[in-house]
């Protein structure tokens, strides 16, 4: 039985067009092409998936995508970010070259992870993306200890931590929240809320529905944001960010949005109704973006054709790519697993 959910608030079509551009139209672009990319990179993994070009879990961030270039743009180089196992569309956004994303999937040593860590994860050093990580809420206190070590040798980077509305219930989120708060750590706490735990929607889970809450008796500064608004996120990231450089703790941002499939391939979906996904879908913002660019004229259509033509050969080249890698060999195992190389107590069988 669907569960009544928190619904998109809706905009007319008129203070949609009336409305001025909040951003640049460089910022809008390159929303709009990355939004894209990580859209149709889902697509093609859900497509691969059910042809078992792969296997393990698989969560698809469809729908979600304005939360990560938000974040991207809000944010800057040095900065780190972790999350769940939701993790696709985290490293697109931040830059990673996707090939490396889907030879991972595959199980191939070229793989972001070598081939050794599947679709819940991906990590990428570079960008500064620390996973991609499988325990629910595992990420959390992780992500307090990582923002420890940047405020202890004293840089001025700043780390994003995000779950999911289901996470939210592990203690370790509290005992995280307490000493975040007690030491000013330079850490912003993101709850992508899609409202749904697996199945499980926010209202069956708790006796406060509005999670922002969560972090008022610590006295953390947190807000709701519309996770369906790249520019809503990124002025919340933004703001976040700013108060965590000047030394004054973290935030709690519990950002709501809405995954259009299920919560992972083997997913039936039964516990909502297509009218309910539909609502939402309405507020998608791939196609906001696109509307924004179409009525400022930012684009001709030839060069909206291009940025289509450009993602769709760039996921076609990702996919050859993870198909042309080789998996990893069996010694393969014994690697990287201590940061000693030499490390004195790995016995081979």
């Amino acid at each position: 039985m669907a569960v009544k959910t928190n619904k998109p608030v809706k905009e007319t079509k008129k203070s949609k067009s009336a409305s001025k551009p909040k951003f640049s139209k460089e910022t809008y672009v390159k929303w709009y092409k990355d939004m894209l990319l990580i859209r149709k990179f889902e697509e093609k993994t859900g497509q691969l998936y059910i042809q078992q070009k792969f296997g393990g879990f698989c969560h698809l961030y469809i729908g979600q995508e304005a939360i990560v270039v938000g974040t991207a743009s809000g944010s800057k180089f040095g900065d780190k970010h972790m999350t769940a196992y939701r993790d696709h569309g985290h490293p697109i956004a931040l830059g990673t070259d996707p090939r490396i994303l889907m030879a991972e999937l595959y199980g191939r040593s070229t793989g972001c992870s070598k081939g050794k860590g599947g679709s819940m994860h991906f990590f990428d050093k570079e960008v500064g993306f620390m996973g991609g990580h499988g325990i629910v809420g595992a990420q959390i206190a992780m992500g307090a200890g990582v923002a420890f070590a940047e405020k202890y040798n004293e840089t001025d980077n700043v780390v994003f931590v995000s779950m999911g509305d289901g996470a939210v219930r592990q203690g370790a989120l509290h005992e995280t929240f307490n000493m975040a708060m007690s030491w000013k750590l330079p850490v912003i706490f993101i709850i992508e809320n899609n409202n749904y735990a697996m199945g499980t929607s926010v209202e069956r889970t708790t006796n406060v529905t509005d999670l922002s809450k969560i972090g008022h008796s610590y006295e953390m500064p947190s807000r709701s944001v519309n996770g369906m608004s790249p520019e809503a996120v990124h002025e919340a990231i933004e703001e976040a960010a700013t108060r965590a450089r000047k030394g004054d703790g973290p935030t709690l941002l519990d950002i709501r949005t809405y995954r259009y499939k299920g919560h992972s391939m083997s997913d039936p979906q039964k516990y909502r109704t297509k009218d309910e996904v539909n609502e939402w879908m309405e507020k998608d913002p791939i196609a906001h973006c696109l509307d924004v660019i179409k009525e400022n004229k930012w684009l001709k259509d030839s060069e909206l054709s291009d940025i289509d033509a450009w993602v769709k050969k760039e996921v076609e080249e990702s996919v050859e790519f993870a198909e042309n890698s080789p998996y990893p060999e069996g010694k393969d195992l014994y690697e990287d697993v201590y940061t000693q190389t030499d490390y004195p107590y790995i016995i081979e069988y």
